[in-house]
């Protein structure tokens, strides 16, 4: 196995060309554009973002955000760290005259399309300005692309004053300052696995075609706003010898690996989604 963390826009990109026998993406595709590339797609795991910051006395949980101000900061409407939304949040922070520096994901990518697409959910100027993809047209002057989420927080490690946006188990393990969030019932929220467990409790797959489901934004006063699910994604016309290796390996960490996503900070699939995967394979790949 060769783990290339090339973002999800490339592993789409490899999967389609057939280069590889599997690939994994952050955003789920949509049933009719599975259909047109003759591929499927499964959830292997929950993951959380989080926003990132680099300002002096403030340490990993301290930062609140909410939706709206996280947008006017990426669209460049809130330039100053001491601005009035921020403060408004943040009664009891010290604040620095600081100018802010946005930085975002320079490669395609699924951390990238759900982020974007939680904050088109809450901003109705983000969505017609900017809205969610995996690549899209950063609109603040003053940002940084950085490639992957080690490239993001190289950058915010790097640069006095910037905000980013990484899976919570990277800002985590590299002991990054990750930001609260209000979420949509209005309460604030830390980034755990439960709040991640909380806002994935509304994920139900049975009544979806491929499993295609967006988890940003969800109900619920423990619900961490910026959750996600991570896609395997394989083709129908692949041989089914090869196919077979590679689920194999599924059923092996879906069934026994999912103690380890607990320990990385990930949320593990319930067993009534697995279940329902490996129906989904016998459906659809014949194995």
């Amino acid at each position: 196995m060769n783990y290339q963390a090339i973002g999800s826009g490339g592993g789409i990109k490899q999967i389609k060309a057939q280069t590889v026998p599997f690939a994994n993406s952050d955003k789920p595709l949509k049933p009719e554009d599975l259909a047109q590339s003759n591929m499927v797609q499964f959830p292997g795991v929950i993951i959380g973002i989080t926003p990132v910051v680099n300002l002096p006395h403030v340490s990993a949980d301290k930062m609140v955000l909410d939706g709206e101000t996280l947008a006017n900061i990426y669209l460049g409407k809130i330039t100053e760290w001491d601005d009035k939304a921020i403060k408004a949040l943040n009664p009891e922070l010290k604040l620095p005259h600081m100018k802010i520096t946005t930085v975002h994901r320079a490669d395609g990518s699924g951390t990238t399309f759900n982020f974007a697409n939680y904050l088109s959910k809450v901003s109705k100027e983000w969505a017609d300005k900017v809205g969610a993809d995996t690549a899209i047209t950063w609109p603040e002057a003053n940002a940084v692309g950085g490639k992957g989420n080690a490239g993001v927080a190289t950058y915010v490690q790097r640069i006095k004053g910037s905000i980013g946006y990484v899976e919570y188990a990277y800002a985590k393990q590299n002991k990054m300052a990750y930001t609260r969030m209000k979420n949509m019932d209005g309460k604030i929220v830390s980034p755990k696995l439960a709040s991640f467990q909380a806002a994935a409790a509304n994920a139900d797959f049975t009544k979806t075609k491929d499993f295609y489901l967006i988890l940003t934004d969800q109900p619920g006063a423990e619900s961490w706003p910026i959750t996600a699910a991570t896609y395997m994604l394989m083709r129908k016309d692949t041989a089914k010898a090869e196919n077979e290796k590679v689920l194999k390996f599924c059923s092996w960490f879906l069934e026994h690996g999912q103690s380890y996503a607990e320990k990385l900070d990930y949320v593990p699939l319930p067993e009534s989604t697995v279940a329902q995967i490996k129906q989904y394979w016998k459906s659809e790949l014949g194995i």
